[in-house]
């Protein structure tokens, strides 16, 4: 299978998500603004999942443009992030459906602990089909984002029975801090 195959499939997989997120949005049932007030957690938990893909479709079209090919290893690491992914509209739907309570709060975390686990896994299988002397490698660096995100999503998982306002907030850290343009990639090709 050629990189561009494999970008296009995961490209497919993560509209295919997102499709079904915004399919679990439902409308109102009254005609004021009031009728949208009980669905505010859930339009939250969409756009905070939105995001989340977002961030994770930008990085990995960014990675997949820096390699040169993929193997069996790349495309099992690389289904396994998409498996994770996958379950991105069901935690997603649990913690809108259920303000922001603890258990699914926790799974919330739990999905975007292993999401982070399996792309870090990603990274890993590429540099190893690439080398250490690549220009992927070179352009990744030390990777702190990607570690960082992988501990405070840890720690966000059980402060979600302690208070899962503060978990919550957590995951918005973690976005803030991907939605800075991650050019690490991008200068290490171009230069």
């Amino acid at each position: 299978m050629t990189k561009g195959r494999l970008e296009a499939f995961s490209d497919g997989v993560i509209a295919i998500i997102i499709t079904i997120m915004v399919l679990e949005l439902r409308v109102p049932h009254g005609a004021d603004v009031t009728a949208l007030r009980p669905l505010l957690p859930v339009f939250l938990s969409y756009v905070l999942s939105f995001v989340f893909l977002g961030i994770y479709w930008s990085n990995h079209h960014h990675l997949i443009h820096a390699i040169k090919h993929v193997s069996g290893g790349v495309l099992w690491a690389n289904l396994h992030l998409l498996f994770w992914l996958s379950l991105t509209p069901f935690v997603t739907a649990w913690m809108g459906e259920n303000p922001f309570t603890a258990w699914p709060v926790a799974l919330y975390g739990v999905v975007l602990f292993f999401s982070s686990v399996a792309y870090f896994i990603l990274v890993r299988v590429l540099l190893a089909v690439h080398g250490t002397d690549s220009a992927l490698a070179a352009a990744l660096g030390s990777d702190f984002k990607g570690k960082i995100s992988v501990v405070i999503y840890a720690a966000a998982i059980p402060m979600a029975f302690w208070n899962s306002w503060f978990s919550c907030a957590l995951y918005v850290l973690v976005a803030a801090l991907w939605l800075v343009p991650d050019r690490r990639i991008e200068k290490a090709l171009i230069t």
